[in-house]
């Protein structure tokens, strides 16, 4: 793992999006993988300022998103789908119909979850995989557990990750209790991984993650079998990685 610790935001941003914009620029036609949540956000936003200015085109990049929660209308504020059409989609010249992201409203979400993993298998693998962290160590919505999946699935959302993302509804009874996410075996087939924390909240599992063992109980710590990964953490985050 390569890890780089920033001591303000827009070095941080403007690194993440860097890497974004030189793969584009040198593999137009990328796969990329892409994740919600806070803390991509400004490096969408910054991608989407670059693209203004002519430094970078998604036009012949497709894209797959990681997760999207189950029995939420597609045009929920909160979807995954409105998220990345509100932070990214809507503002550069992606072909929508060549973004990609779980339905988790499928009347067979088994079906559904095959069907994701024949088009990555069909289009990928993802040449850049962009990964948050939960603060018990999810990546995706890929919970600790005694065992993971491989492939995408259904999820049943612990509490604590249901609670983390109730600031983001009227309250925590709003918030659903699955999910569709890509497995960790799926992350994995990625060509390069670049893992996003920030806040100091998650000092603890990016720790565990990077210098712990490797354990389905943390599962951002499998990331060390792969062979092409990049931190960015702020200082917050990187408290313990000294």
């Amino acid at each position: 793992m390569n890890i780089f610790k920033f001591k303000n935001d827009e070095d941080f941003v403007q690194t993440g999006a860097n890497l974004v914009a030189s793969l584009l620029q040198s593999s137009p036609k990328a796969v990329l993988g892409l994740a919600t949540g806070s803390t991509p956000i400004g490096v969408y936003e910054r991608l989407v300022q670059m693209h203004r200015k002519g430094l970078v085109s998604f036009a012949k990049a497709s894209s797959y998103n990681l997760d999207e929660y189950v029995g939420l209308p597609v045009d929920h504020p909160e979807s995954y789908r409105s998220f990345m059409n509100k932070h990214l989609f809507d503002h550069v010249d992606i072909d929508l119909s060549r973004t990609h992201v779980p339905n988790g409203n499928a009347g067979d979400l088994a079906a559904e979850c095959l069907a994701y993993d024949q088009m990555l298998e069909e289009e990928g693998p993802v040449d850049l995989q962009i990964l948050g962290i939960g603060s018990n160590g999810h990546i995706g919505f890929n919970e600790p557990d005694a065992s993971l999946t491989s492939g995408t699935h259904v999820v049943d959302l612990l509490p604590e990750t249901r609670e983390a993302n109730a600031r983001f509804f009227p309250s925590l009874a709003d918030v659903p209790t699955q999910a569709i996410t890509m497995g960790v075996g799926s992350i994995l087939k990625a060509r390069q991984i670049l893992l996003l924390v920030r806040g100091a909240e998650k000092a603890e599992a990016i720790r565990n993650a990077v210098k712990g063992p490797i354990t389905t109980q943390c599962p951002a710590s499998l990331l060390q079998s792969h062979p092409n990964v990049v931190v960015l953490v702020d200082e917050g985050a990187g408290q313990w990685l000294d």
